[in-house]
């Protein structure tokens, strides 16, 4: 515990305070939300109309179905959508915090499959966001 930085619980109950644990999965969802804030900059700047910058394209990877040229940001949308699950998750956990006399396990199922889920995902996210932004092709304007 001591190389995590971490503590041992001071009061203690047969439960753990969920708001431990609401409070990493709101950390996680704002995470999730920068990661958001950038995939959309990057989406609005891969616009047609616009084409300041793009996203990576591996040669022999196809666009749109419908126009195979078109090079559609599909990392910078797949960020924007995975960011909707992780704040959803970090709902589930602050609706965790309230427990019967602090003995009740209706949070233990929903855990099990939030943390990480969420924890897994946003390493996800921030993988395929630095990979993103390490090939990511801009054009000054002139």
């Amino acid at each position: 515990m001591k190389r995590l930085g971490l503590k041992p619980e001071p009061v203690a109950t047969q439960v753990v305070q969920r708001d431990r644990h609401a409070e990493y999965l709101t950390a996680l969802a704002i995470t999730a939300a920068t990661v958001e804030k950038i995939a959309v900059e990057i989406r609005h700047l891969q616009r047609t109309e616009m084409l300041e910058a793009e996203e990576p394209f591996a040669k022999g990877q196809k666009g749109s179905s419908a126009m195979p040229h078109k090079r559609n940001p599909v990392g910078a949308e797949n960020l924007t959508g995975l960011a909707r699950v992780v704040r959803a998750n970090a709902l589930a956990a602050l609706e965790d915090v309230a427990l019967w006399h602090e003995r009740d396990i209706s949070h233990s199922s929903v855990e099990r499959v939030i943390i990480p889920d969420s924890t897994i995902l946003v390493d996800y996210m921030l993988h395929r966001l630095t990979g993103i932004i390490e090939g990511l092709l801009v054009y000054p304007t002139a």
